[in-house]
Formats: structure tokens, C-alpha cells, sequence
């Protein structure tokens, strides 16, 4: 099936992860419609991910609960257990590390494998098999995999045939398989520039592979040609066993001037914190989905908050607006000597999707145009090449003598 000197490449991807993890751990839910939603017991509560016999009546992902009711009235809703799920997801990749050491996690349920070396020893899809059966008989979830010689055909492959699929993409099998899908099935291709590609008529992935490759990166910057390397089957980026960990967390703290109780020098200060974060996570290209802030008093007493989110923090204000909730929601009132706000649970940007909040989707809506302009902007010409006036602002002020930074 593969050439002895090529590289193997496995995308593990769990399916339904989290309604497959609740029916795991709750077996009277086993065959039942079942949703997991945040703020389950309300109106607006959003669906995140559902089972497939909730699938079967309709019931999609970023769908209010009571959308999703309408559609199947019977259908089961639990609030997620984040705890829960990261448990079952290390048990996960501990397994998957008995058969290679090139194991990349690219999140809480989806991971790389480098099997190369297996190829003397063992047929691909007998191994594949093997690590399915395995995952379904101990974890008892169920598992899609994709096998190609590169991660972004792995990952593609993996999107084939779900539940309990396996799929191979070949290179030569590119005509038949990859090009004519549409543009929107390509990872890594959002609604936004599924419609940037639509206007200029790459309709299909093979419309893209076929389009001049400077052209595609004068347009649409180094992303764009990313992109159309991948539509090629070009990837060169290796199985990297130490991504994941090298950003565990992130975190920024910042002594206050003096001890206070005011409202406003906090949430200044939070603003200022929230902002590093920011740089930080776009300099990575990542996503965040867990926050914890740090509160320490006049008396040197420390508490620190934790909050996990189905929203994946990116800009500074989203990271501010959760930050300042978590501190109003645990501040004692007494005076605050430091603060601090550390960010974990990463995922990369291209894996990430915000689900629509219905009190604020206008919001992203007006902004999203403006964020993606600068975002390409910067990919193109160098970070930093656009900034925010008020980040700019800040800047100047904490290098200026006078600053008392």
C-alpha cells in the first residue's frame, strides 16, 4: 500500500467525543438521543456536541436546547464534564503511546501518530484496526481513523467515514478522492474563506490545487499558500510529541502600584494582562479553553479561580471579559495587592471553532471582517504590522519614565 521509505501517518479522531465519554461512563444512555450543552437548563443554552441517534433527528451542533427539542423531543441533555473528559482523554493518549512515540495531540480528542516504522512489521490497516478495537474495547468509544503520508491528508481522511471509519489517502488517489470535494470540506478552510475562495471561483479543492501558487500567496497571503499546498498534498510538518506540552499554560501577573479596592485600576490591570495574553496565543497560533485567575491581598492571602469554556479565547477582550467575571464573581472585597490570569487547554487556531453566543453573535459579526483584515495583514507583512491604537497607547505609556512600570 506505501512505499517502504515513506512516512505513515495516522489522524485518531474521536467520535462525538463527549457525548461518547457521558454514554461510556452512563450506559443507560447507550442508544439514546443525547446532547451536551452548555447552560443546559436554560432557553439559550447551545448545543456542543450531540450523539448520533440525536443526530438522526436533526439535532446539530450550535443549536439552542430548545431547538434541539423541537426537533427531538425525547432527547437527553447534560451539562459537560470537563474533569471528566480530560481524564478519559490522557487515559487515551497513554494508550496510543504503546505503539509509537510520535504522538502529537492536536487536542482534548484528536491526535497524530508517526507509525513509520511499523511498515516492516505490520500492514497499516491492520494496525489501525488493531488501535480502533483497542480504544472501543477499553475506553468503549468509538474512533474514526485516517492513514496518508502527511498530517493534513491523515486528517482528511479521518473526516471520510464516521463512526468507527477507517480511510486511506494516497497521493496518486488525489484526483478521485480530494479534488473534487468542495472548497468548504477542506481543513483548515472557515466559512469566510470558503466565500473569499467562492468569489474568485475555486469552488472544489482541485480548483485550488490547480491555481498558480504565487498568485494564491499574493492574494491571500502565507495562509493562502499553506492552503494550497495542502490541496496539492504537500505537508511537510512533522509528528511533534512535544507541542502539546510546550504550552501547558500560559500565564501573566502583575503587582498593582498600591493595594486597592478600586474597580477600575483592576479591570485596567486585567485589561494590560489580558493583552500579553493575547500576543501570546497569536504569536503560537492557538486557542485557549481554560482560564484561571489569581487574586492576592493586602495580607499576601492568594486565591485562585478556575473556569473552562466551550469558547475558545483568542482576543484580548474575550480573555478580559472572562477574567474580570471570574474575579468579581470570587472578590472578597478586601484590598488586592496582585493579579494574575493564566490561560491552558490549547488548541490550534485551525482546529478551533467559536459557537455562536446569542448575545453577542452581532458583535462578532461587526468585528469579525476587521479582526480577519488585520489577521491577514500581519500573516502577510509581519506581526505586529497592525496593532490597536489602544495597545499602542499602552505601549508608549508603560515606556515612558513617568510610567512607574
Amino acid at each position: 500500500m506505501m512505499m517502504a521509505n515513506a512516512r505513515v501517518i495516522f489522524h485518531v479522531d474521536m467520535n462525538s467525543f463527549y457525548a461518547s465519554v457521558e454514554i461510556a461512563n452512563h450506559p443507560e444512555l447507550r442508544g439514546k438521543p443525547l446532547a451536551i450543552a452548555g447552560k443546559a437548563e436554560e432557553r439559550h443554552g447551545i448545543v456542543v456536541t450531540s450523539s448520533y441517534e440525536a443526530r438522526k433527528m436533526g439535532v446539530r451542533t450550535t443549536m439552542t436546547v430548545r431547538e434541539a427539542k423541537q426537533k427531538c423531543p425525547q432527547l437527553i441533555v447534560r451539562h459537560p464534564d470537563f474533569s471528566l473528559y480530560r481524564r478519559t482523554s490522557e487515559q487515551l493518549f497513554t494508550m496510543l503511546k504503546d505503539y509509537t512515540n510520535l504522538v502529537e495531540k492536536a487536542s482534548i480528542d484528536e491526535g497524530y501518530l508517526d507509525v513509520s516504522h511499523w511498515i516492516h512489521r505490520r500492514h497499516p490497516l491492520n494496525l489501525a484496526n488493531e488501535i480502533q478495537s483497542r480504544i472501543r474495547e477499553e475506553l468503549h468509544l468509538p474512533c474514526s481513523i485516517g492513514i496518508a503520508p502527511n498530517k493534513f491528508l491523515a486528517k482528511m481522511a479521518s473526516n471520510r467515514k464516521k463512526p468507527m471509519g477507517i480511510t486511506v489517502i494516497r497521493k496518486r488517489d488525489l484526483p478521485q478522492t480530494l479534488w473534487p470535494l468542495p472548497i468548504g470540506k477542506m481543513h483548515g478552510v472557515g466559512p469566510k474563506t470558503e466565500e473569499k475562495f467562492s468569489l474568485a471561483g475555486i469552488k472544489t479543492i482541485g480548483d485550488l490545487a490547480a491555481r498558480n501558487p504565487d498568485a494564491i500567496e499574493r492574494k491571500y497571503g502565507i495562509n493562502g499558500r499553506r492552503l494550497h499546498d495542502f490541496a496539492n498534498g504537500w505537508d511537510v510538518r512533522p509528528v511533534d510529541p512535544d507541542s502539546w506540552d510546550r504550552y501547558k499554560s500560559i500565564g501573566h501577573s502583575m503587582t498593582l502600584s498600591h493595594d486597592t479596592v478600586d474597580l477600575k485600576m483592576i479591570y485596567e490591570t486585567m485589561q494590560q494582562l489580558a493583552g500579553k495574553l493575547e500576543m501570546k496565543l497569536k504569536r503560537e497560533h492557538v486557542a485557549s479553553y481554560e482560564l484561571v485567575v489569581m487574586i492576592r491581598y493586602h495580607d499576601w492571602k492568594t486565591i485562585t479561580r478556575h473556569k473552562s469554556t466551550m469558547q475558545p479565547l483568542r482576543s484580548r477582550q474575550e480573555i478580559l471579559n472572562l477574567a474580570f467575571s471570574v474575579f468579581q464573581a470570587n472578590w472578597s472585597g478586601e484590598a488586592v495587592r496582585l493579579l494574575g490570569i493564566t490561560l491552558a487547554s490549547f488548541q490550534a487556531i485551525s482546529e478551533s471553532t467559536k459557537q455562536l453566543d446569542l448575545f453577542s453573535y452581532q458583535n462578532d459579526i461587526q468585528t469579525e471582517e476587521l479582526v480577519d483584515l488585520i489577521d491577514r495583514i500581519n500573516d502577510q507583512f509581519g506581526e505586529n504590522t497592525l496593532l490597536p491604537a489602544t495597545r499602542l497607547l499602552n505601549k508608549k505609556r508603560s515606556e515612558s519614565p513617568d510610567s512607574g512600570c
